[in-house]
């Protein structure tokens, strides 16, 4: 199902995420799926994340789908012209697999290949515009399409607790101009800032979905701080993961964080993606501790 459906049904959507493995061994990955990801709507799929080769995101889609999954098809522009990303979305909606998150990528200097020559024929606008054009019968060259024509759920990202949220306001209008239907945000820790983002960003009329990452330790905090852009942990749940690091390794700080901040920022966007970095167990553990329980 396109997640524009759930949208459209005014369900508040909760999508999970998956990172596909440094080889072709998926059956872990699969049994965790089955067994901690039923619970959400749909499984994103990271696409090369962080500059690291890994198995495509479109191979570990198909196999989602094929356990019954709903997979979400995350598609960088760092590693294809436009002629490969136009043919991936195609073979994608092929398949079946019509969500999509259509990103800029991080630069491969940050990945385990740094001599890696980056692409970047299109951007993120781009590309969301490419996947449009595709719905319409063309692509990106004005080439009539054959047949059949794709439909996406066109997704993008934001970054709420940016340093400088009238850029990201700028960027994510761009993008619903360009045709994207719903967004993911970047992992939030501070509500205040997040709902005064939503304020505006409520106005441009697409659903946002607030983004989770499940903290496991203090030093994971430092290191998101350090080095992802958009990313802003408070000092006071950097103390809270170091005043009991037991807990913080069982995932109990990391879930009662999530929950807390979740719970805050609920009422001002349209879903939840959760992206538990290999801790698919907690993802149901989060969802119970809700205030207000999913939409059946």
């Amino acid at each position: 199902m396109l997640l524009t459906e759930l949208f459209g049904q005014r369900k508040f959507v909760i999508t999970g995420e998956v990172g596909p493995p440094k080889g072709i061994q998926i059956n872990d990955l699969l049994h965790s799926a089955d067994k901690h990801l039923r619970c959400v709507d749909a499984i994103n799929v990271t696409d090369c994340q962080a500059s690291m080769m890994k198995l495509g995101s479109l191979a570990t889609c198909k196999a989602l789908l094929d356990h019954g999954h709903t997979p979400v098809f995350q598609l960088v522009c760092r590693d294809r012209n436009r002629i490969a990303l136009q043919s991936d979305l195609l073979s994608a909606a092929f398949f079946g697999i019509n969500n999509v998150l259509l990103l800029t990528g991080d630069h491969t200097t940050l990945g385990d290949a740094p001599e890696s020559k980056p692409v970047y024929d299109l951007d993120s606008v781009s590309l969301i515009q490419a996947a449009a054009a595709l719905e319409k019968g063309f692509d990106l060259n004005g080439n009539k399409l054959e047949g059949e024509l794709p439909r996406f759920a066109k997704g993008a990202v934001v970054s709420p607790c940016s340093d400088n949220v009238d850029v990201q306001l700028f960027k994510m209008l761009a993008k619903v101009n360009a045709g994207a239907d719903f967004f993911q945000t970047q992992t939030v820790y501070e509500p205040e800032k997040f709902i005064d983002f939503m304020e505006i960003a409520s106005g441009f009329g697409v659903p946002v979905m607030l983004g989770m990452v499940i903290l496991k330790s203090a030093n994971m905090a430092r290191f998101m701080n350090k080095n992802i852009a958009g990313v802003s942990i408070p000092q006071g749940i950097i103390d809270e993961l170091d005043n009991d690091k037991d807990k913080a390794r069982s995932g109990v700080t990391g879930v009662n964080i999530a929950t807390r901040v979740i719970n805050e920022c609920q009422e001002f966007c349209q879903g939840l993606h959760i992206m538990p970095m290999g801790w698919d167990d907690k993802v149901a553990e989060v969802l119970t501790g809700l205030k207000n329980k999913r939409n059946s």
